[in-house]
């Protein structure tokens, strides 16, 4: 069987094609490619056509986040290529660009940077995915549009877009997964009364602990989330200014490859997350530009309950305080151009029992100016940007020191895209990247109960520096489409956390931060063919190697992956059931036997493959959609595994059996 199915992905990667959104039966839009060079995404100077990007971006579309399933927003979009998540169990996942995860990838949710204690292994993203619309991912250093941090890439996720003046309307969606027993609902509704706006959204969702022909059901991996978002606007002739806030609410059970907790309600030990969030959007029309004022509120409280369930452990507190000024315009000569300042301000406190990273403050500022030009046949686009960061972390005697840390950076980034002929695009790219280490690994000293081990933390380590260089070749003709694009980093000063060989006085491996010069290179390919209107072939592949120079490899660098997919599409523009499809996936995760082997901090992973299916259709009323269903099928042979970024592997425990997903959306 296994054998039978590798023949069958490596057949399709010598003539596949990605599925396209469902689309009228017109001959010039027919391949996805063509169409995903029409979207407008985030550029350095504001909003760019995909086209016009020297640098790596993917898109993920409505109809096709409609499609696919997951525990969390993170897991439902980590088959895109050159993406990846660092998981533990159903509920949580971590998003990983290319090799790099946790602060170095920046997430953009309602306009600002999610500031979460990314810093942590044992939680996710706090963003409600029934709320997103569209997601996209900048792949690269990013560090001009969004200062430290974003060394690895961008993930923003946009929420759904405004209605038109009059108009009023919302869906019902709900979701069952038959593994996990995965119970889910969200409603919601907005409208447009003559340019004033407003919208609201509740979610829920419960799930029992998961089973795999490994472990059997995986005691305490059950969670629960819960979500409520708002947003009240006005739009007019001047621009518009829009006030979003949202809820967010996890409680997710702590796996410890023990007990007998299968239920919907987790046991000790557990967490309560909640993220508060409010948010200020704002665009005045002035002059041949927008002048943007985007002002946020947001915080972020981290409690695990270890001994008692009315009494957290660890429990942290951090208010964040986010702004960000800029002007956009194009001018003649077709020029386009930003500039402005951007940062934030951080307050941790400590508010529990037991203590892993001291209480901090820190305030960063940052001042760019980016700019594009067509000159021709080329699009160059660049700029440059200054940030400092300030870090004061506050003393507990006995436990942690008192030391303020400064840091400077520089970023700048310099990039072309031409056509070559009729169906050729070239890319270039050249970025400067930085990032100040978080307060995890500069003064963390204590047991972090979700990972089995002790940190210790480096207070003398500096920031890291990136230069990375990106070329990317796309053929596009009317039934093949290939898009590749290719990296090679340096990164200064690169942090990571290794054994050192010692034990704490609870008898856990201490991990102590280090930092060294790294080197990573990879990228990714993806091949489409669309031979005939209704059938769709794809295939992509991506890779990433990484290390440290004169050293070992890195940890948690993702193996080598192939996804491919067949579907086909029974109609369009049906009178009754419409934009109906079936589809075959099949995911090779490969071998990763490059991987951090000292002091035992790491071991190989085997290959697997996972083997999926999905159908969906849209039935249609009166000449509208009315109701929307989906089936989506993974890991249909149930195969026992565990990905080399889960962190439930080093206590032996595979990832999630073979699972069956039944979505309903209901838009009204």
């Amino acid at each position: 069987m296994n054998k039978t199915i590798i023949v069958l992905s490596l057949l399709s990667v010598c003539m596949a094609a990605t599925a396209q959104e469902n689309v009228p039966d017109s001959s010039d839009v027919f391949y996805k490619h063509l169409q995903l060079n029409e979207i407008v995404v985030t550029g350095l100077a504001g909003d760019s056509k995909m086209k016009e990007m020297p640098a790596p971006v993917s898109v993920i579309r409505p109809a096709d986040l409609s499609a696919r399933s997951g525990g969390n927003i993170i897991d439902a979009i980590a088959a895109e290529p050159g993406l990846s998540e660092i998981t533990t169990g159903g509920g949580i996942s971590k998003p990983v660009i290319r090799g790099l995860g946790y602060n170095r990838v920046v997430v953009v949710n309602d306009g600002i940077r999610q500031e979460g204690q990314q810093w942590g292994d044992e939680h996710g993203i706090e963003i409600d995915g029934a709320g997103i619309h569209s997601v996209e991912i900048l792949k690269g250093p990013a560090s001009l549009m969004y200062g430290s941090d974003a060394l690895a890439g961008i993930l923003i996720f946009h929420p759904e877009p405004i209605r038109g003046p009059g108009e009023f309307g919302g869906s019902l969606s709900s979701e069952y997964q038959t593994n996990n027993g995965l119970l889910a609902y969200s409603l919601a509704a907005d409208g447009n009364i003559k340019g004033w706006l407003l919208g609201g959204r509740f979610s829920d969702k419960y799930a029992h602990a998961y089973r795999n022909s490994l472990n059997g059901q995986v005691a305490n991996s059950g969670y629960r989330e819960r979500a409520a978002s708002g947003m009240l606007g006005r739009n007019g002739s001047w621009g518009y200014t829009r006030l979003r806030f949202s809820y967010f609410h996890l409680t997710p059970g702590m796996i410890e490859g023990e007990g007998d907790n299968f239920g919907y309600t987790p046991d000790l030990p557990f967490q309560h997350v909640r993220h508060y969030k409010v948010v200020s959007d704002n665009t005045l029309h002035l002059g041949p530009g927008n002048l943007k004022v985007i002002l946020g509120w947001q915080q972020n409280r981290r409690q695990e309950f270890e001994e008692s369930a009315g009494e957290p452990g660890l429990d942290f507190r951090l208010n964040t305080v986010n702004y960000d000024l800029r002007y956009q315009a194009s001018f003649k000569g077709d020029w386009k151009t930003a500039f402005g300042l951007a940062g934030m301000g951080q307050k941790s406190e400590n508010l529990g029992e037991e203590y892993l990273i001291p209480a901090y403050g820190l305030l960063d500022a940052g001042v760019f100016a980016t700019a594009t030009k067509s000159l021709g046949a080329w699009t160059l686009s660049g700029g440059l940007r200054a940030d400092i960061r300030w870090l004061h972390s506050e003393a507990l005697p006995g436990r942690f020191e008192d030391f303020h840390r400064r840091f400077p950076g520089i970023s700048a980034s310099l990039g072309a895209v031409r056509p070559l002929g009729k169906h050729f695009t070239f890319r270039a790219n050249v970025a400067r990247g930085f990032r100040a280490p978080n307060l995890s690994e500069l003064g963390s000293n204590g047991e972090h109960e979700g990972t089995f081990r002790f940190e210790l933390g480096n207070k003398d380590l500096k920031p890291e520096y990136s230069l990375q260089g990106d070329l990317g070749l796309d053929f596009t003709s009317e039934h093949v489409s290939v898009q590749s694009a290719f990296f090679i980093s340096r990164i200064d000063n690169y942090i990571y956390s290794a054994r050192n060989g010692e034990f704490s006085d609870e008898d856990l491996p201490v991990y102590a931060f280090r930092s060294g010069l790294a080197h990573l290179g990879g990228g990714e390919i993806g091949i489409d063919i669309h031979p005939v209107h209704q059938l769709h072939l794809s295939s992509a592949f991506s890779c990433v190697y990484a290390r440290e120079k004169g050293g070992d490899d890195l940890p948690l660098i993702p193996a080598p992956r192939l996804y491919s997919e067949i579907k086909y599409e029974f109609t369009h523009g049906g009178s009754l059931f419409n934009n109906a499809f079936v589809s075959l996936n099949l995911d090779w995760n490969m071998a990763q036997n490059h991987f951090y082997a000292a002091g035992g901090t790491e071991t190989a992973t085997p290959a697997y493959l996972l083997l999926g299916a999905s159908a969906g259709m849209d039935v249609v009323i009166g000449g509208k959609t009315r109701l929307s269903l989906y089936i989506i099928g993974s890991n249909l042979t149930d195969q026992a595994y565990m990905p080399h970024l889960s962190r439930l592997k080093y206590i032996g425990i595979a990832s999630m059996g073979r699972n069956v997903t039944c979505k309903m959306v209901v838009p009204f």
